[in-house]
């Protein structure tokens, strides 16, 4: 069954005479825009394992750390539908090599500032311009592969990017350890830097490009630039489709507490619970996000595989927010017990991703890139609104304890601040419900 694009989108490549893409130039293309996700994943959650030194170093409690972490959700999902309506006037090679500069700028002012307001304001540019990186990736799925391999190849994609979220837990933790965070923030926008010169190198919008036959639908291969106000317009068309609506209100409710959690106050909840260090608690967040990653390939292919979205979808989001009131709130949970539904919960929290196929297949062609940029847009609106709120809560139930210059919350804090997540998980599985079945077809 195809997953994306619609049933116009061809499985066999476009173009009269030309053969298709080798392979390996269509994986490579491929490889150097989910390099740049991987990063954005990085970046996007190493909060977590420096909480400690980034409140010492700019005199900070927890209300401020969250709004500190979520500045990169802020600039991150105001720059979403920019990003999905560009994508479709500009292509993807421009957003991208735009995108891995700027970012490396935020980077490198991020680990050099000691002023906490231009932190935020580093954290933000590098938030929005890792806001490209996904729908850049989904864009260039649908040019250089057939339709039949975007469920599977955007799941591979989302593990790719937690595989960065991975490298932001254990490994960073003991390079902060050894080097401090600030030379370790200035590398990675040396990397980031380095990653602009491959994809000048090897990305193209299109295989035509090369030289080779495409397979993107004739409509989405030269796409002519739009004024902003047909695109704002075709923005609010979106909505018209059942299906859109509900999964933007829906998406932030799986992603938005696992990042709240595992990208900020998880290892500071695992110290108050179970008095683990730093790192112990890196681990644990580290298996949280395995399994997220594992999770999101296997999505999409039994989603292809059953020809059907909604199960799957809703399953993982009933699985989820059963699993959050588990971890947080089951007295008496054992350390081995609570790591156990962490990780079973991140798994069925990683349906998000057949929020992409769902959504696209829900709405016309020419809006494909809009629906991504739409639906990555909702997914960030999780913790982008969890991080700061649950740091305001954990300030409010704060006793003043303070342990080398940091504040301590105790684990009543924690309980009430996240409240939160587990209400959000539940709305999630209520929108789920009401959502309507494409069965892996282009209904609209």
């Amino acid at each position: 069954m195809t997953s994306t694009a619609g049933a116009s989108k061809p499985s066999h490549p476009r173009g009269a005479g030309l053969r298709p893409p080798p392979a390996g130039r269509a994986w490579a293309v491929w490889s150097a825009a989910v390099l740049f996700y991987l990063l954005a994943y990085y970046v996007r959650v190493s909060p977590a394992v420096m909480t400690n030194e980034l409140m010492r170093a700019f005199h900070i409690g927890a209300a401020s750390l969250g709004t500190l972490s979520a500045t990169y959700f802020y600039a991150y999902v105001a720059m979403q539908i920019p990003t999905g309506l560009l994508v479709d006037s500009w292509g993807a090679r421009k957003l991208l090599v735009v995108g891995t500069v700027s970012a490396a700028v935020g980077s490198v002012i991020f680990g050099w500032t000691g002023n906490f307001d231009v932190a935020c304001l580093a954290r933000a540019l590098v938030g929005g311009s890792t806001a490209v990186a996904w729908v850049v990736t989904l864009k260039l799925i649908t040019h250089w592969f057939p339709a039949r391999r975007f469920a599977m190849l955007s799941g591979l994609s989302l593990f790719i990017g937690n595989l960065g979220a991975l490298v932001a837990q254990i490994p960073l933790r003991l390079l902060v350890q050894r080097f401090t965070w600030r030379p370790v923030s200035l590398a990675a926008g040396g990397v980031l830097l380095a990653l602009t010169g491959l994809a000048l190198w090897l990305v193209r919008n299109d295989p035509s490009q090369n030289g080779y036959a495409s397979y993107a639908p004739d409509s989405l291969r030269s796409p002519a630039p739009r004024s902003w106000g047909a695109m704002l317009r075709g923005l609010g068309d979106l909505f018209r489709y059942r299906n859109t609506w509900l999964i933007f209100f829906a998406q932030g409710g799986l992603l938005g507490p696992v990042l709240a959690f595992a990208g900020l106050w998880g290892p500071a909840y695992l110290s108050a619970r179970y008095g683990l260090s730093a790192t112990a608690a890196a681990g644990v967040d580290s298996v949280m996000l395995v399994a997220f990653a594992v999770a999101s390939p296997l999505m999409g292919y039994f989603s292809d595989l059953i020809g059907r979205r909604k199960p799957l979808y809703l399953g993982g989001a009933a699985v989820a927010a059963l699993g959050w009131g588990v971890m947080l709130y089951l007295p008496g949970l054992s350390l081995h017990a609570f790591v156990v539904t962490a990780a079973i919960t991140s798994f069925a929290a990683a349906a998000i991703i057949l929020g992409f196929a769902f959504g696209k297949e829900s709405v016309p062609e020419p809006y494909l890139g809009t629906i991504s940029g739409l639906v990555n847009m909702s997914n960030q609106l999780g913790p982008m609104l969890l991080q700061p709120a649950i740091g305001w809560m954990l300030d409010r139930y704060w006793t003043g304890q303070l342990a080398h210059g940091a504040r301590v919350y105790g684990l009543g804090a924690f309980q009430a601040a996240f409240v939160l997540m587990v209400l959000w998980s539940l709305l999630a599985v209520v929108m789920l419900a009401c959502t309507r079945e494409t069965h892996c077809r282009q209904m609209a």
